[in-house]
């Protein structure tokens, strides 16, 4: 767990940033300091909150948030079935607890999808993450209150910053960089058009073009 701990520790200054970037956007889409803090620490998946919180900003419904948000975290399923025989043996409330630290850097750090994956340092990892993000958040929510326009810092721009960030880790290869076309060619032609948060649902049609028959 030690070690964990070590091996996170680099990345929690960005998640504590990107934590206080939501707690202020989240505010700006009407959210109040508490509501926000109780997202992060009973969700804890940043896509998913940047999503759901932005929908509803924009005058979405929660229905349109809530569906965007399981969109974004279906990447869980696979992840947890990769780790899910360290698991084996624990009373059923301990892995529902455990297997919430389960983030993206706490499942690829700890090993995950090989071998090698080792519960005890996912956990301390997550964790801190958990705790960075969280403090973060509360952080952004208290500033939030305070600031009256977010655009004049910039901060307008950091939800479609932080999809940004998350797309240029995916597009490998031809296939993935034609899905993302495809995503933001259906989200552009929607936007217009449609309530907001459906462009975003209509958009995940286009991971069909990574789909390969067995």
């Amino acid at each position: 767990m030690r070690k964990g701990l070590r091996v996170i520790a680099p990345l929690l200054p960005a998640a504590f940033a990107i934590g206080a970037s939501f707690g202020v956007l989240a505010r700006a889409s009407h959210f109040s300091a508490v509501a926000a803090v109780v997202m992060s620490a009973t969700t804890f998946a940043g896509s998913s909150q940047v999503a759901a919180a932005s929908i509803l900003g924009a005058g979405g419904g929660i229905a349109a948030a809530v569906l965007a948000a399981l969109l974004l975290n279906l990447r869980y399923t696979p992840m947890g079935v990769t780790v899910a025989q360290s698991f084996h043996g624990l009373p059923v409330w301990r892995r529902l607890a455990e297997a919430q630290l389960l983030v993206d850097e706490s499942w690829a750090l700890a090993g995950g999808g090989t071998r090698r994956f080792d519960r005890r340092m996912m956990l301390a990892m997550g964790a801190a993450m958990w705790f960075a993000w969280v403090g973060g958040t509360a952080a952004g929510a208290l500033l939030g209150s305070v600031v009256s326009d977010v655009s004049s810092f910039g901060l307008d721009g950091a939800f479609a910053a932080l999809f940004l960030a998350l797309l240029a880790a995916q597009v490998t290869n031809r296939r993935a960089l034609a899905a993302a076309v495809l995503g933001a060619a259906i989200a552009a032609v929607l936007t217009p058009l449609t309530p907001p948060g459906v462009p975003i649902i209509a958009a995940t049609a286009a991971v069909l073009v990574g789909w390969k028959r067995a």
